[in-house]
Order: C-alpha cells, then structure tokens, then sequence
C-alpha cells in the first residue's frame, strides 16, 4: 500500500518525520510532499504559491529516512488533492497528515490545514488519517514519539476500515496517556481566537485558551483526562435535517 505523508507545519516540522517513519515501519510505501512553508488554519485550501497555474516542487530529504520527498509550494488541501489525481507517483492508497504541533480538536476542525488534507482525501475516496500532538500555547517540549506510539497503534485499524473513512487522532503531550477512546467533537476547540484590538484599516487578533467547561466524552475533555482520542469525521454532506417544504415559484 502506498502512503502520501503531508502536514501543514511545512516539510522541516520533526512531526513530518515522525509520522513517515510510523507508516516505514507498517510496511507502507511511502511518498511525503508538504508545504515548502508554514501552512496552518488553511483548511481544505487548494490555493498555490504562483500566478501561472503550475505548482512548484523541489526534491527534499528527510533526516534518518530513505523516502521520496517534495517540499511542495501549496496548502496541504491542494498537495492531498495532487497526490489523489497521481502528481507525486501513483495515488496513494490512504492520505496521512501530521503529526500536527497542537491539538486539533473541536468543531474547529474546520480550520485546520491538517485536517484538510485528510478530508481531502476522502473526498477523492482514499482512507485518511490526521495525527495532532496537544501542545498548547506555553510551548511545553513537543513528546514526538508519544505521538508516533499511538499512530503505530491507530494505524493498522485504519487500514482495515472501509475504504475513504478518515479519522482525526489527537495525542495528550504527556510521557503517560492513559489509553485511547472514541471522542465526540467538542463545540469549538481549546483554543480560540479573540479580537484584541481594532484600527483604522487593521484587526489584531490573539488566540486564548477557550473559557467554556468542557463537557464529558468530548475530545477536549478527554485530551484533559490523559486520553489519546479518535474520532471518525464525515466532510461535506446533506443535512435532511433542516429541510421544509419550498415555496411554489415561480408562481
């Protein structure tokens, strides 16, 4: 099976490395092609750096590890999308993307370059995995290899899952997690963004852990209790929910 590593953190973030080792290691075939630069909260963002609609690469090498490699000038979103229509080699038989430095977790979601990558496979039917280490705002040291414990456990579960589900796996940086667990989406996130000042042409916003309780069985909650959490994401879809009858027009 083939593997397409990405991040938003950009080509250089140690957890690039350390998400491709963990798919070496479960025989994958592995192919990585991340942004040339910081790339976070772009979402599913198919935008590339460039005005003349061709996507720029450069061949990179990873320290320690023998694997083809592209430093990619592109959103996570739009490299997932390349890689699904066979750009770097072959499409991949499942899209990993990470190991993300922060959590992403929540409804916010949403934002996260991470997981636009993932959900960008899916949308292109390949399984897909987003991998998040719970580093928060004080910037304790990043425990990468806890995170590369837990894919390596995620993982082979994944790979037997039904073809195009996607998972979003977030990781407590502690030396001592408690076990994994099924999580339900909080509201938000753990951290929000909050506009501080605003001047004449300009906005300033600045991120603050989020105030709100945080509410059992939710993936903030968990992250809080030493869990490594799992949730399985659906992307786009039909909500039938909120449907009524249309009006009659024209008349």
């Amino acid at each position: 099976m083939r593997a397409l590593i990405t991040n938003d953190d950009g080509i250089d973030s140690p957890g690039l490395a350390v998400l491709a080792s963990a798919a070496l290691e479960a025989g994958l075939e592995v192919v990585v092609a991340a942004p040339a630069t910081q790339a976070s909260g772009t979402s599913a963002s198919v935008a590339a750096a460039g005005e003349n609609g061709r996507v720029a690469s450069e061949r990179r090498s990873l320290p320690g590890l023998d694997v083809e490699a592209y430093a990619v000038a592109a959103h996570p979103g739009l490299i997932s999308l390349i890689a699904c229509r066979g750009g770097f080699g072959g499409k991949p038989d499942v899209v990993l993307s990470g190991v993300n430095l922060g959590a992403n977790v929540g409804r916010a979601i949403l934002h996260s370059g991470t997981v636009g990558a993932a959900l960008t496979g899916h949308l292109n039917d390949v399984t897909s995995m987003a991998v998040s280490l719970d580093v928060g705002l004080d910037e304790p040291e990043p425990l990468w290899d806890k995170a590369g414990e837990v894919v390596r456990v995620v993982l082979p579960l994944l790979l037997e899952m039904p073809a195009a589900s996607v998972l979003s796996v977030n990781v407590p940086n502690i030396a001592d997690v408690r076990g994994l667990r099924w999580a339900e989406l909080a509201r938000f996130g753990t951290v929000q963004s909050r506009v501080d000042e605003r001047d004449d042409g300009e906005v300033e916003l600045v991120h603050v852990y989020a105030e709100e309780s945080l509410v059992p069985g939710t993936d903030t909650a968990l992250l809080a209790e030493g869990f490594a959490t799992v949730t399985a994401l659906r992307s786009v879809d039909r909500d039938v929910s909120s449907e009524r009858a249309l009006p009659a027009w024209p008349a």
